[in-house]
């Protein structure tokens, strides 16, 4: 059976209270219900880790193993980690990095992500959907 991580970035721990006007009112315990939810309907296993320690997201990336893809919200971590963007360099296997609000109808320090360039792709604005959309991405990525 296919394996993907998810890693949850700092702050996403506090969904569904931090900012629902942006970030919307579903907490990350029901964010990660619904990616289950779509794993399994999807025949792949998931993995899902939140930290908000930028050390522990590079070393989670490192260890990816027997991994198909990575779904990653870098969250904060976006906008200047070039360690993360390094490291996601540093690995083999497909990278989508998501967002639940429109980086790119925020504010201006908001719309620049360098770790995107390391990803196969980027999909931001549809709330929890973004994971969902980015599960799709790299099941279908793995098909072709």
């Amino acid at each position: 059976m296919e394996k993907y991580l998810v890693i949850h970035g700092p702050n996403l721990n506090l969904l569904g209270t931090r900012e629902p006007e942006v970030y919307g009112t579903m907490t990350l315990n029901q964010v990660n219900e619904k990616l289950l939810e779509e794993a399994e309907k999807n025949s792949v296993e998931l993995d899902i880790i939140q930290s908000n320690d930028e050390g522990e997201i590079i070393h989670l990336l490192h260890k990816h193993g027997d991994l198909q893809g990575v779904i990653i919200n870098p969250a904060a971590y976006s906008h200047y980690s070039v360690a993360i963007h390094d490291a996601i360099k540093s690995i083999s296997i497909p990278v989508v990095e998501v967002h639940l609000s429109n980086i790119h109808s925020r504010e201006e320090f908001r719309r620049k992500s360098v770790t995107a360039a390391a990803c196969i792709g980027q999909i931001s604005g549809f709330g929890y959907h973004s994971y969902l959309l980015g599960l799709y991405a790299l099941i279908h990525h793995n098909q072709s």
